[in-house]
């Protein structure tokens, strides 16, 4: 058995060729849900698309595992944000996310169900929507009444979106995931819109949650960066004549690794990045394709 350098990289091999892959680690996430917004009532948080990551997926060489990235839910208009939409890899089995979902849009509603549940609206104590077992959590409650008004923020991959005013409606946290070769935040929660305060607060999470202080008021949530799958920011309506805009979840990703040693697929679709890093070989599907071993 021979070693073969690239770069710094040491790549063992049988007479320079690379053995088979037969088993591969992944991380799946399924796209954001979109933040809620209506009139004269502040929205929910958009909640994480669901999150699976884990080693050992068998790989058959010869047969193609097809890789779907699901879209980030819409914002709404004038109602609930749209859930996000599922990812997946199918090859030797199915390994599939469950789409965030989306943030309440009228006062006093629950936010959606999904693979992280949005935040419910405020001024009535709106519930936050259920998250998925193992792939996300629930979205926090709106608050019944002053002094701030809060929605719940959305539930992330890490913890549950928080609640009423205590919680100033900030989104749940995401899981952190290296397999990129980066230390890089995934599923977060949006934040949901909040009448009555001028901190910034609010703006924490993934897509921030619009607000409506006695100063600088920005009343429209933020949407969340696409390929994170983390839920858009409720807006902050407080009154207001007509709904303002709430902000859109992110499109789902999903990565593909496996010791750079191992041999490189034979053929990819959907265009996934492509590099070696450190020990490992990674494939960064940001589009639906395919891989075969």
């Amino acid at each position: 058995m021979g070693l073969r350098y690239v770069g710094n990289i040491v790549s063992a091999g049988l007479n320079g060729i690379n053995f088979p892959v037969t088993a591969v680690e992944y991380l799946v996430v399924a796209g954001g849900g979109g933040g809620g917004t209506a009139t004269g009532e502040n929205g929910g948080g958009g909640g994480a698309g669901g999150l699976l990551t884990a080693t050992g997926f068998a790989v058959t060489v010869g047969s193609s595992i097809t890789v779907t990235i699901g879209a980030g839910g819409a914002a709404g208009a004038g109602s609930s944000g749209s859930n996000g939409v599922t990812s997946s890899i199918v090859g030797s089995t199915t390994i599939s996310t469950t789409g965030g979902g989306g943030g309440a849009g009228t006062g006093g509603s629950t936010g959606n169900s999904g693979g992280s549940g949005g935040g419910g609206a405020a001024n009535l104590s709106g519930v936050g929507g259920a998250g998925t077992a193992g792939q996300g959590n629930a979205g926090g409650n709106g608050a019944a009444g002053g002094p701030f008004y809060v929605s719940g923020g959305g539930g992330g991959a890490g913890s549950v979106g928080l609640s009423d005013n205590a919680g100033l409606g900030l989104g749940g946290a995401g899981i952190v995931s290296s397999i990129n070769g980066s230390a890089i935040q995934y599923a977060c929660g949006g934040g949901g819109g909040v009448l009555g305060v001028t901190s910034p607060l609010p703006f924490l999470g993934a897509g921030r949650g619009g607000f409506v202080g006695t100063s600088a008021d920005i009343r429209t949530g933020q949407s969340a960066a696409s390929n994170t799958g983390s839920g858009g920011g409720g807006a902050a309506n407080g009154g207001a004549g007509a709904y303002v805009s709430a902000g859109a979840g992110g499109s789902g990703i999903v990565i593909i690794r496996y010791p750079s040693y191992l041999a490189p697929a034979t053929s990819t679709t959907g265009s996934p990045e492509t590099y070696v890093t450190g020990f490992w070989r990674v494939y960064r599907f940001v589009a639906s394709g395919t891989i075969t071993f």
